[in-house]
Parts: C-alpha cells; sequence; structure tokens
C-alpha cells in the first residue's frame, strides 16, 4: 500500500514539473493595443517617436508580464497590470519622469554628470545602473544597500 502511494506521488510529481517547463517561459507576440493601458501610456508619455520592434506577453503558471523592445535596441518589461519592473535604454539616459525623485536626487548629488541608463525594481528593491557602469541598490525607502562595479 505505501509503496503504491510513493509511486502515485513521484508520478504526480513528476507531471506537476513538466507542467510547469511547459508554460514557463511562453512568449507570444502581441500588438501595442493589447499592452494593459498603464503601459501604454507610460510608452506614450515617455517614449513618444521610438519605433517599437517587438511587443510580447509572457504567460507563466502563475504571472503574466510584458516586454516592449525598440528598434535602437532600448526595453521595458511591465507587470500583468502594466507598471513598469524594468527599463534598459542601452546607452541613452532613462526619462526622468519615470526615475523615483529620492533616487534622481541622490545620483545628481553623489555622480554628478552621470545618467541612469538601466532602472529595476520590485517588491523589495530598486536597482539602477549609470552610465559610467556602476550598479547602485535602493532599498524600498530609497536608502543605499550595495555598490558595484
Amino acid at each position: 500500500m505505501r509503496k503504491e502511494f510513493r509511486i502515485r506521488l513521484v508520478a504526480l510529481l513528476s507531471l506537476l514539473v513538466i507542467s510547469v517547463s511547459v508554460f514557463a517561459d511562453n512568449d507570444k507576440p502581441i500588438s501595442f493595443n493589447e499592452l494593459p493601458m498603464a503601459a501604454q501610456q507610460i510608452i506614450n508619455n515617455n517614449f513618444k517617436g521610438k519605433k517599437i520592434a517587438l511587443t510580447t506577453v509572457e504567460t507563466g503558471l502563475l504571472d503574466k508580464g510584458y516586454d516592449v523592445v525598440f528598434a535602437d535596441g532600448a526595453k521595458l518589461e511591465f507587470d500583468k497590470k502594466g507598471h513598469w519592473t524594468n527599463i534598459d535604454c542601452g546607452k541613452s539616459p532613462v526619462p526622468a519622469a519615470l526615475i523615483p525623485a529620492k533616487i534622481a536626487s541622490y545620483v545628481k548629488d553623489t555622480y554628478s554628470g552621470q545618467s541612469i541608463i538601466k532602472i529595476d525594481k520590485d517588491n523589495k528593491e530598486y536597482e539602477i545602473e549609470l552610465s559610467n557602469g556602476l550598479e547602485i541598490t535602493f532599498n524600498k525607502n530609497f536608502k543605499v544597500v550595495e555598490i558595484d562595479n
């Protein structure tokens, strides 16, 4: 009886692992109009005139996200509600309106002449990359917690 239970449990777990791997990294091209309205507004207000090369939706087992790649190589990532999670502008500065004021102030005061070319955020922290390659991590209260070359 126990052996049969173990076999069924292993089989069930195997099916679960296979199901997760099938649904993971499921990118599908979509049109700009299929992005959440919040994402469309961010692009229209801050990246006006930039040509979009590709817009995709990534549907995972438990979550959904959107990616927008511009012809110049810049890339934006959004969560399921259309809030940005990653902005990578290559060598160009991230639009000032998308940078939290405390981070912008810190960079202006501490690294004068440098611009933020990449910014990531999650529930716990923000990570930025400056034009000189320096990476700075801030906690959710905008205090510096790490600086990396």
